[in-house]
């Protein structure tokens, strides 16, 4: 049962590692990222939909992005919807596709998205610390339910501390990546 509350609690704080890796790939770095669109909804017959289930999005340069709706008529509602975004982009309509290109960062706009990266980490760690009383807290019920000994409860809560260690130095890893590529480009 305790190790069942170790991988448990591991594959918690795994997952929010992965979700922050996810979230930090929509933040704009400079160079054309389609995962920034993920959350961008277009009205789609009174649906919302995903820019990426009404059109294709391609990469022509590395500072471009050029989004063709299948329905033709639908140029406008995206336009409409990456504008309504506010991703700091100004998509050209061209007629039948958009094409958006990503001007370089400015000092400011560079000094906003590292803060972004480390509010988004911070949230992180501290749903990684959540998870570790959570952990901790089951661990803590079954020694007082006499399943496991005062001596085995301390231990596998540090093996749960361990883990927290391991996984915030993992956030902070990924927050650093960000940061790097943001400032280097």
């Amino acid at each position: 049962m305790p190790d069942m509350i170790l991988m448990e609690t591991e594959e918690k704080m795994e997952e929010r590692v992965s979700n922050l890796s996810h979230e930090l790939a929509k933040v704009r770095t400079g160079q054309a990222n389609p995962r920034m669109f993920d959350d961008v909804k277009v009205d789609y017959y009174g649906v919302p939909t995903p820019i990426s289930q009404v059109g294709s999005i391609a990469i022509p340069e590395p500072t471009q992005i050029v989004i063709k709706p299948y329905d033709k008529s639908l140029v406008k509602e995206v336009e409409k919807a990456i504008l309504a975004a506010n991703l700091g982009v100004n998509p050209n309509n061209e007629g039948v596709q958009l094409r958006i290109v990503f001007p370089a960062l400015t000092t400011e706009r560079r000094k906003e998205l590292t803060k972004k990266v480390k509010k988004y980490g911070e949230e992180a760690k501290i749903s990684i610390r959540s998870i570790r009383r959570e952990g901790n807290d089951a661990i803590k019920k079954l020694e007082k339910a006499s399943d496991i000994s005062e001596d085995d409860s301390k231990g596998y809560q540090e093996d749960i501390q361990e883990l927290t260690n391991t996984y915030i130095e993992n956030v902070e890893a990924v927050m650093a990546s960000k940061e790097n590529d943001i400032m280097s480009l």
